[in-house]
């Protein structure tokens, strides 16, 4: 049974550039845009901007820096709004953390040891201060409905707030969502998932515990070199106490000294796209949260007397949909070394996608592929098809889907943010046709405001 409704939606006016979605490539998409000159309008489902970083609490921006020597790779945006955390004591620099094995900001060697770790609460009124200088019209708890197209082209971008449905024309949209929902619900193609079965990565459900004695916690890790705690889980698993799927155990410091936020759920079969299965999702793990935790205290060095100071509020999801675009950039690309000329970012994160049903198991990893220190971001990856007036950046590109895994994370998310918001002001001027933009205009606008897009810019890339 379907209910059929009409009723007049009020468009409340113009925009030049439209943005769905106000987490790490919504962000910097509207401040470029807006400081291009362009009429911005952003629209974010929550209260505050920062999507998982804020709201989901995944508090460590990751690859934005080489892994074996934490050269950075992501400037622009993401470096500046870095460098102003860092200089108000919200952030830690990367640089200033000591080169060790047992790495509290990560705990292993490698791609963890290089994230950018912020306050969350700092990072959020920060963001409201630059859209506010930026002059962004942003609208909270407001949330993308649909779009209307015309001649392969959104036309308007309707929305729903406590105001009602309401709705406004764009110029161009940038679909910042993460699920491509703006593509899909123009008409555009799209993939879900695994190919063979639509099945996705497992979803975690982030918290933040306190009063752990990192000095238990540190001594226990270079005594027995058990890095995750694998060797307590194995023993966990074979007497019948580790009731879980995933077998390490993830942690990060904190700003402060004992207090980490635990990245470590992992709950299978959540569809990113349907409500009904995030709901699922936030039921499972926080139960997984409290299970979990009842073991840390019982079982892991320094947890005994720690405590929860915070289940985020939302899941943490990997994967949904990918776009279709003309190209389809594959992990065969990215092991060739292929030179893009329309690159306008780069990933210094690994391949990290794990198996929707196994979720400590890494396919790529176990065929002894490793991604190398950088991975270049072609601008053509953001185009969906047939319409041509959005823009995709962010984990719903156009990619073979185990190259997610360097391209999901925040920092490489800037950076196809902040170039999608300088190629939609470009499109301004055809049409908002953002396939047919000169690319190497776009990157010499990048390089002015900053942006790595040349990869002899990166020191050590070649290693």
């Amino acid at each position: 049974m379907n209910i059929e409704r009409l009723e007049r939606i009020p468009v409340l006016g113009q925009y030049d550039v439209v943005v769905c979605g106000g987490g790490p490539s919504g962000i910097p998409a509207a401040l470029a845009a807006a400081r291009s000159g362009a009429r911005v309008l952003l629209l974010e489902g929550t209260g505050q901007l920062g999507g998982v970083g804020t709201s989901a609490g995944v508090t460590s921006l990751l690859g934005g820096r080489t892994r074996s020597e934490g050269h950075p790779c992501v400037g622009g945006i993401f470096r500046e709004m870095s460098e102003i955390l860092i200089a108000r004591g919200a952030g830690i620099d990367p640089a200033s953390i000591p080169n060790q094995y047992y790495q509290p900001f990560g705990w292993a060697p490698g791609d963890l040891a290089v994230g950018f770790y912020f306050e969350p609460r700092e990072m959020v009124s920060l963001l409201d201060e630059m859209m506010v200088k930026a002059g962004v019209d942003v609208l909270f708890f407001t949330s993308f409905v649909d779009t209307v197209v015309e001649d392969e082209r959104v036309r308007q971008v309707i929305f729903f707030n406590k105001a009602g449905l309401q709705a406004v024309e764009a110029g161009v949209v940038v679909d910042a969502t993460g699920d491509a929902d703006v593509a899909a619900r123009s008409g555009c193609e799209f993939v879900k998932g695994r190919e063979e079965d639509g099945l996705m990565t497992p979803a975690t459900l982030m918290f933040r515990v306190d009063r752990v004695d990192q000095d238990a916690l540190e001594a226990y890790m270079r005594a027995h070199e058990s890095i995750r705690l694998k060797d307590i889980i194995q023993r966990l698993r074979e007497s019948g106490e580790w009731p879980f799927s995933f077998d390490i155990f993830i942690s990060q410091q904190a700003p402060e000294r004992g207090t980490f936020m635990i990245n470590t759920t992992r709950i299978c079969g959540v569809d990113g796209t349907d409500g009904r299965s995030i709901s699922r999702g936030m039921m499972e793990g926080r139960s997984q949260v409290h299970q979990l935790f009842s073991i840390m205290r019982k079982h892991f060095p320094g947890f005994a007397d720690s405590r929860i100071i915070e289940i985020s509020p939302s899941l943490g999801i990997r994967e949904t949909r990918r776009i279709r675009g003309d190209f389809l950039y594959t992990v065969e690309d990215v092991m060739k070394r292929i030179e893009f000329p329309d690159t306008i970012g780069f990933s210094g994160y690994g391949f990290d996608l794990p198996d929707p049903q196994k979720p400590s198991y890494q396919p790529l990893d176990e065929q002894g592929v490793r991604a190398p220190e950088v991975i270049a971001i072609p601008y053509r990856i953001m185009l969906p098809r047939p319409v041509r007036n959005i823009l995709c950046p962010g984990r719903a590109v156009s990619v073979e889907r185990l190259l997610l895994g360097p391209l999901r994370v925040m920092a490489p998310c800037y950076a196809m943010g902040e170039a999608a918001g300088q190629a939609a002001v470009m499109a301004l001027d055809n049409c908002g046709n953002a396939a047919q933009i000169d690319s190497e205009k776009l990157r010499d606008r990048l390089r002015e405001t900053g942006a790595i897009v040349d990869a002899q810019a990166v020191v050590g890339a070649a290693h």
